[in-house]
């Protein structure tokens, strides 16, 4: 057994790890990027994945764009369609611009995919020390900074900062940083890959269905490559178990007997089978670093509330703890008060949107007036040119929950 000494070890190499193992390499500074899977492995997710990951990408090297483009492993996302339990849909397309580079707003592709493109983008970086089929299960605070070993014991890392980026389900999160499960803030997710699903809408677009026995969660149909779709259903933790919801059974049922999707799903098959995984939600803002430490992702609860899409606030927050990570060694200062600073930006950011998307949440779990918004909304052609230029402008966002905007909605005037 021998030592490795490193500056930073960053924990899961999924796109939260691996995104901050590439900034730090973009900012030259080297780490050691441990994951317990060897890559391609398969994640179970919506699969979804937002303009955050591109703009990421694209400020370290516009390149990595390109290659994620040439990689055919996407359908680009152009907007979603929200149908209310009524039935009632309204098809909003992505407004504003990010950046004018980004060649789409959005994509879905397979975490299989999407995961070991980013991991390959690590190979590429000569001071990314990966080591995949090591899982970390043991974390002592020493002199310095932390000392990780992994399930064998043949892989001792010391590191002056520690990323964990090790998903929902991570040790060191729960366990050492102490962050609780509290099922109020947490979802269970259900996955399931199809082919031949009809109805899918050209331009592009994620389906969100608030359908009856699924508020304030939902039914989904994402587009994949090859006439693929990915199809779940998602409900906070909390409601699943006052109402002793079965979320595979509803959503076989849903597929096989809703009007909206039995025509749909007519001559579609099921390629794998039902999968479920845990959603711990951004609805609650946990402290996220501490001495020499901080938490990624998953990791650290950033799942948007509303959409149950994480994977732009894992990639997001692990370039912000990237560059923290550099000021800190810049500095020669591993401590909490001085880490805090990856906290402040995530909550001018992240957390602004996190706290819109929780009352949205909120507001989901009334089908009645999920009916009334949508209504309202599928009758008003200006209103969804209004929430359509809500994707890029958060002030803009914040009408939703004004009474003066669904007036001016009600009147035909927003």
């Amino acid at each position: 057994m021998t030592t490795t000494y490193t500056d930073v070890c960053v924990l899961g190499a999924g796109p939260g790890g691996a995104a901050a193992a590439l900034k730090l390499s973009h900012l030259g500074t080297s780490c050691v990027l441990l994951d317990k899977s060897t890559f391609p492995r398969d994640k179970i997710c919506g699969d979804a994945i937002s303009s955050k990951v591109t703009l990421a990408m694209h400020r370290m090297d516009p390149q990595m764009v390109q290659r994620f483009e040439m990689a055919s492993i996407t359908v680009p996302i152009r907007g979603v369609l929200f149908a209310a339990p009524s039935g009632t849909a309204v098809d909003i397309p992505y407004g504003g611009n990010l950046m004018a580079d980004l060649p789409e707003p959005g994509y879905v592709a397979t975490r299989l995919d999407f995961d070991n493109f980013l991991v390959e983008e690590v190979r590429r970086r000569a001071d990314i020390d990966l080591r995949e089929g090591v899982e970390a299960t043991a974390f002592e605070r020493v002199e310095g900074g932390y000392r990780v070993t992994d399930k064998t014991g043949e892989h001792v890392i010391e590191c002056r900062i520690l990323i964990d980026a090790t998903g929902a389900n991570s040790k060191f999160s729960r366990h050492h940083v102490g962050i609780p499960k509290e099922d109020q803030h947490y979802a269970g997710g259900i996955r399931a890959y199809y082919k031949n699903v009809k109805g899918m809408h050209p331009d592009g677009r994620i389906e969100l269905h608030y359908v009856e026995g699924l508020t304030p969660g939902y039914f989904w149909i994402f587009p994949l490559p090859g006439n693929r779709a990915n199809i779940g259903a998602g409900m906070r933790t909390d409601f699943l178990s006052k109402r002793k919801t079965n979320l595979k059974k509803v959503m076989l049922e849903a597929i096989q007997e809703h009007p909206a999707f039995k025509e749909r799903f007519a001559e579609a098959e099921m390629t794998d089978k039902v999968r479920g995984y845990p959603l711990p939600l951004g609805s609650k803002l946990y402290t996220l670093s501490g001495d020499h430490y901080m938490l990624v992702g998953d990791a650290g609860h950033l799942i948007d509330p509303l959409t149950g899409e994480g994977i732009g606030n894992a990639v997001y927050s692990g370039t912000l703890a990237a560059e923290q990570a550099v000021a800190c060694l810049a500095a020669g200062d591993f401590s909490a008060a001085t880490m805090r600073a990856y906290d402040t930006r995530i909550k001018r950011v992240i957390g602004r949107e996190l706290k819109v998307s929780y009352r949205l949440q909120k507001m989901a779990s009334y089908p009645w007036l999920v009916n009334l918004l949508v209504g309202l909304l599928a009758r008003n052609q200006k209103a969804i040119q209004r929430i359509s230029e809500m994707y890029t402008n958060e002030e803009e966002r914040k009408n939703l929950f004004r009474p003066t905007f669904w007036f001016k909605v009600m009147l035909g005037r927003a």
